[in-house]
């Protein structure tokens, strides 16, 4: 056994309270490499009365990578006080003791100490990260205001071009989209399945895109006013569909009054710490065009990336903190928004989300948090910074396979899983699945147009733990390359809409909805992963209820037997059935739910043996050997 690469933390991931009387234990080994772990725990005050070190409680193997297997115990400790070890054994057959101490061999000469034992000293539900629960059943549809709808002409901005004028629409293009084209087209929504509605930036800007704010206390003019987006929200609100807005905290754009001036007082500016100026003058870029301002190299300032009219903003700074904490309650007081999107937020220090997260909840408790990471963020979810994240590191993985196609299957898998294995169970249950933005090229064009592989990496998507996204436009067949080809104008007329697509857009909601709590909770087996033939099958299972999901990426068929006599068809596509058999086409998948009464049968069975052994161990009427796990 390879007893280095054991791995644990305590108050982290690896050890984390999941809800009330719910305690989750994980441990890192390397793969293939343990045949057992036990966990070894109790109160840390009982340790030479009870020896409770004598009975080990079994772990589960939940998850493998390429490099290693993931352990987890669901457990508690009445006293809320735990001291834990573990005790691995290894293929090989040889038993250690894994503590806080490092690994000592299985004896009670290391197992009686109790200071050998990783500790948590108090379980405080109050510490707990805690998720909103309506993020779970969300449905999300992003919208980029410019290019959804224009409901409202007379507020065109100057330059409007008509709707769709252009097959490849360019970075300074408007189109008009606006706040009440969205509340025009609410029923559309409704009728999708839609229950959450995720807002590109509506904020005062320049731009067609807003990421370059002006004035966060006010909507552009071009969208509409904040009446109207009262109304919005109201109007969704009474169809139970969920307002996100998206909020740039990093930095301010160009023509916003704080930077404006900086530029004419200069060093004398009131706001000149507000920012990150390395000397005076500022360099004025005021003449440069849109194209030119997206990429200037190194200034005198800091900026998001290299784009010179979004100076970068220092959050450190007092009155910067109070001024966009001020900004990020008074839409959720005033509004009744429920979540907010926090544009390039790993560029913000720590210190300021923590303050925004205490602020926000304690307005309004169930407030959505979601960070734009676009890689693993564990130092962000903790609980007391984000909710979650854009999940793109977790749904690369279904990109790099089903879309790039250059991992294998059983990559894609350990991928998947060594992403899950960084968050807490509840993290992952509300993270934020997407496979296009507006930050990204569009799905059917990263499939090439093939649109069965965008229906089957759709449903491969829908069908993981998160609460996933459907940018506007894909349920219609919208293409477009990196942004700005990906913010085309939404097609509304029906004869040049993709219905069939919208259809199985529609059913793939539905589909989510109706089984949202086992594709939530519900545990994952990879239990048919072949490389050889690019299939791919797992189950998502929750008591005795699971969905059996099977994917062929293969250009030849893939024929699927053995199937249980009394699965249901839940879901599918390019498939064919006959007698008890499935034949999937290349980009085929199918679902099917199944129950098993016998596997009811036994879990009630096995809870009555734990409780019967419990209560014996608590009476000590059984020798410590005779109520192991």
């Amino acid at each position: 056994m390879n007893t280095a690469a054991l791995y644990h933390r305590t108050e982290s991931e690896y050890a984390y309270l999941y809800e009330k009387d719910h305690f989750h234990i994980r441990l890192r080994t390397q793969a293939g490499d343990v045949a057992q772990v036990e966990l070894l725990s109790g109160d840390p005050y009982t340790i030479e009365g009870d020896k409770w070190y004598e009975n080990g409680k079994e772990m589960r193997k939940i998850a493998s990578t390429n490099l290693h297997d993931y352990w987890l115990i669901d457990t508690h400790e009445q006293t809320n006080r735990m001291s834990y070890g573990f005790h691995v054994t290894g293929r090989d057959g040889i038993e250690v003791f894994y503590s806080d101490q490092g690994v000592y061999p299985y004896d009670e000469a290391f197992l009686q100490e109790a200071s050998f034992y990783f500790r948590i000293p108090y379980i405080h539900e109050i510490d707990a990260f805690k998720a909103p629960e309506w993020v779970k059943n969300t449905i999300w549809y992003q919208v980029f205001p410019d290019r959804f709808e224009n409901g409202d002409a007379s507020i065109d901005p100057e330059g409007t071009l008509p709707w769709g004028d252009k097959e490849n629409p360019s970075r300074d293009d408007f189109y008009g989209g606006d706040l009440r084209g969205l509340i025009n087209r609410l029923d559309y929504l409704e009728d999708l399945g839609i229950n959450g509605i995720y807002l590109c930036p509506i904020f005062k800007a320049s731009s067609n895109h807003k990421y370059d704010t002006i004035d966060y206390y006010e909507v552009d003019p071009g969208f509409g006013d904040k009446e109207t987006f009262k109304e919005l929200v109201d109007k969704a609100h009474e169809r139970g569909i969920k307002i996100m807005l998206d909020a740039v905290f990093n930095h301010l754009g160009w023509h916003s009054p704080q930077w404006q001036d900086v530029l004419k007082h200069q060093e004398a500016s009131k706001y000149k710490d507000w920012f990150y100026i390395h000397n005076f003058p500022v360099d004025n870029l005021g003449d440069l065009t849109t194209e030119e301002l997206e990429n200037v190299g190194r200034v005198n300032y800091e900026t998001f990336a290299f784009t010179g009219h979004m100076p970068k903003l220092n959050t450190a700074n007092q009155e910067v903190q109070d001024y966009l904490l001020s900004i990020a309650k008074y839409w959720i007081e005033v509004f009744d928004i429920d979540g907010w999107r926090l544009d390039v937020a790993n560029e913000v220090d720590h210190f300021f989300w923590k303050k925004f997260f205490k602020e926000t909840t304690a307005v309004k408790e169930d407030i959505y948090i979601l960070g734009e990471i676009w890689h693993s963020s564990q130092k962000w979810l903790n609980g007391d910074e984000f909710h979650a994240v854009m999940n793109y590191a977790f749904n690369d993985n279904i990109e790099n396979y089903f879309l790039k196609k250059i991992i294998t299957p059983s990559r894609m898998v350990s991928g998947l899983n060594a992403q899950m294995m960084l968050y807490r169970q509840q993290t992952s249950e509300v993270m934020f699945n997407l496979l296009d933005s507006h930050d990204t090229s569009r799905l059917l064009t990263k499939a090439k147009g093939d649109k069965e592989l965008v229906k089957s990496a759709l449903a491969f998507m829908f069908a993981q733990k998160g609460t996933p996204c459907i940018f506007y436009g894909t349920e219609i067949g919208l293409y477009g390359e990196m942004d700005p080809d990906c913010r085309k104008c939404m097609i509304w007329d029906e004869e040049l809409q993709d219905q069939e697509m919208l259809g199985f857009t529609r059913d793939l909601i539905g589909f989510r909805k109706y089984y949202q709590k086992i594709l939530t909770y519900g545990e994952i087996e990879w239990h048919d992963v072949r490389d050889d033939e690019q299939l791919i099958g797992f189950k998502r299972t929750l008591g005795n209820e699971s969905l059996i999901f099977y994917f062929n990426q293969d250009k030849d068929d893939a024929f699927l037997d053995m199937l249980p006599s009394e699965a249901v068809l839940s879901l599918e596509t390019a498939t064919v059935h006959y007698d008890n058999q499935a034949v999937l086409h290349e980009n085929g998948f199918v679902v099917y739910y199944h129950v098993d009464t016998e596997a009811e049968k036994r879990m009630r069975t096995e809870q009555k043996r734990q409780r019967t052994k419990e209560r014996m161990k608590r009476m000590k009427v059984l020798p410590s050997h005779l109520v192991r796990n």
